[in-house]
């Protein structure tokens, strides 16, 4: 995989936020459905979460690596936080994964981590740092 298309991705997407308002950051259909601002919220919490994910697998097979999105959303308000500081935590993230992930040594790809919440599931790397590319668009595309 070309890790240049998450930074591709990244540039793309700052270019598109420029032109969502204030309001539609805001906007909550409901008070359990994330804002827009919430949504990029989450995905720093998933960047920190995956940063970890492909740092400690290069040296620590099969560590069990999970984050409960919902309550990290909650306990960081990011409903309160000004969007443009989520816009530049959200690419300095991705910046940071597009760097890690290109210093990653081949062999490392295929050592393993485990993402889940309960019964214990191992992913090799090459496989999470491609979910999480898919994540990533996901959820852009509710933005």
């Amino acid at each position: 995989m070309n890790y240049q298309i998450l930074k591709n991705i990244v540039d793309a997407e700052l270019q598109r936020f420029q032109i969502i308002s204030e309001d539609e950051w805001n906007y909550k259909n409901t008070p359990e459905k994330w804002s827009k601002k919430e949504i990029i919220g989450h995905l720093c919490d998933s960047a920190f979460t995956n940063i970890r994910r492909f740092v400690v697998t290069q040296y620590k097979e099969n560590e069990n690596i999970v984050y409960d999105q919902n309550a990290w959303v909650k306990a960081q308000n990011y409903q309160n936080v000004p969007v443009s500081e989520l816009i530049n935590l959200w690419k300095a993230l991705n910046y940071q994964i597009v760097h890690v992930v290109e210093n990653i040594p081949d062999e490392a790809l295929q050592r393993t981590c485990d993402t889940t919440k309960t019964e214990p599931q191992r992913f090799t790397l090459e496989f999470i740092i491609k979910d999480y590319v898919d994540h990533l668009q996901h959820h852009l595309k509710a933005i």
